[in-house]
């Protein structure tokens, strides 16, 4: 069961990685295209703006996930250094238990305004659905809160411990 959780995550690692380099070439070649065009060309793309404003967003939301993959998303942390590590490892648990709860309660209340995007049939550059470019969102809400159990489970199981030693979950 070991092997067949660390071979999907590492696929999902080689798939997230792949994602980021993919989606912040693309914006750069975009962008500067778009700058060549206007500037040597008096030209340029109509939709091009707003494809970089949607890469940004799928920029953002891959991002998000390879950070909490990888324990290196924002941490507000006022009193660790002053508690036990047993404790450490408890309240870092629950507090991503409750990251992975608001990351679930955002990834639904995003899924229905997908839905609410659906029905009034918005679109996108220039005649694309609105709701494929937009369901970044919900999907990325909901691994986040996939990898924030798992890093609780991790910690209050003291599975990172050994993971740091050199061993595979």
């Amino acid at each position: 069961m070991f092997a067949t959780l660390a071979r999907l995550d590492r696929i999902g690692r080689e798939l997230e990685n792949f994602a980021l380099v993919t989606l912040l070439c693309s914006m750069m070649l975009l962008a500067v295209g778009q700058i060549v065009l206007r500037e040597v060309f008096n030209t340029g793309i109509i939709w091009a703006a707003e494809l970089l404003r949607l890469m940004v967003l799928w920029l953002t939301m891959i991002a998000m996930i390879t950070a909490c993959r990888d324990d290196r998303h924002i941490r507000i942390d006022a009193i660790s250094h002053l508690l036990p590590a047993s404790a450490i490892k408890f309240t870092r648990a629950m507090v991503d238990m409750f990251a992975a709860i608001v990351c679930a309660v955002i990834a639904w209340q995003s899924y229905r305004y997908l839905q609410i995007e659906i029905e009034y049939q918005d679109r996108v550059l220039i005649d694309t659905p609105a709701w494929i470019a937009h369901s970044i969102v919900p999907t990325a809400f909901a691994l986040t809160g996939y990898r924030f159990i798992v890093s609780a489970l991790k910690k209050a199981l003291g599975v990172d411990e050994i993971e740091d030693r050199g061993a595979v979950l």
